[in-house]
């Protein structure tokens, strides 16, 4: 990445710890990250080992115990708007449609009704989900679901986009889509996104960063500058199962973290 570009996040020797059977526990340690615009970043790692308490932090749901967060030079304190949130499981409202789920957010923000809906019928349009509009969470699929999720997390055209292994809970064939939907999203929109994800497969083809905690050094954070993903949406014909670095940087992150 180049010197003089700024980054979108900065983690500044960011430490955090809990306190468990009154000892204190330290989950991340001393941590320095640099996030920049338009990048697809995915962290990996074993339960338990500081992924999605990274995520909470630069979503502004925790604070940490010492050092600092920013997103482009403004400390990060608490949540808002320039960062939206995926979750493993959908938080959706279960007596609003579809669209009313999307348009929960700019409606709370007052936005014009006009403008509402152009940014609702945009974004069932990106993600797949023309002709359930008016249907409700309970007569949606998992996926559909996610798809849900991910618009209602979009319409308020975040700066960053922040999943929580958002698709760790659905089958073969519909993760498989849904990495399709976002790989998509990130290309054609241009989306900043910061991904958690215990599947290394996973972080292989969506990621141009992966960042994994190492099992031999907790609370630390190794980085591998991989891009796949470019690969994969430039050419049809690439299938990365059968490509031999592919398999051979799979396995080095699996050494790393088992």
């Amino acid at each position: 990445m180049p010197l003089n570009k700024e980054p979108l996040i900065k983690l500044t020797q960011v430490t955090q710890q809990f306190t468990s059977n009154e000892s204190e526990v330290t989950i991340l340690n001393q941590l320095d990250l640099s996030m920049y615009d338009g990048e697809f970043v995915s962290v990996v790692g074993p339960s338990g080992c500081g992924k999605s308490t990274l995520l909470n932090l630069i979503a502004g749901f925790l604070m940490p115990t010492s050092g600092s967060i920013k997103m482009r030079h403004q400390l990060i304190t608490s949540p808002d708007k320039t960062r939206g949130v995926v979750f493993q499981s959908p938080t959706l409202y279960p007596w609003l449609s579809v669209e009313q789920n999307i348009a929960y957010g700019p409606k709370r923000q007052k936005l014009p009704i006009n403008e509402i809906n152009e940014k609702v019928k945009l974004l069932v349009e990106q993600v797949g989900l023309i002709g359930s509009e008016k249907k409700y969470p309970f007569e949606l699929s998992g996926g559909m679901k996610q798809r849900v999720s991910i618009a209602r997390a979009m319409v308020n055209e975040p700066e960053l986009l922040l999943m929580d292994e958002p698709f760790s809970a659905l089958d073969a064939i519909t993760r498989r889509n849904m990495q399709g939907l976002l790989r998509s999203l990130w290309k054609e929109n241009h989306q900043s996104i910061f991904m958690i994800t215990h599947d290394i497969e996973e972080a292989l083809k969506l990621s141009t960063r992966v960042l994994v905690f190492p099992k031999n050094k907790p609370g630390e954070l190794k980085e591998y500058p991989f891009n796949f993903t470019e690969k994969i949406a430039q050419d049809s014909t690439y299938e990365p199962d059968t490509d031999e670095v592919f398999q051979q940087n799979k396995l080095l992150l699996l050494n790393d973290i088992m």
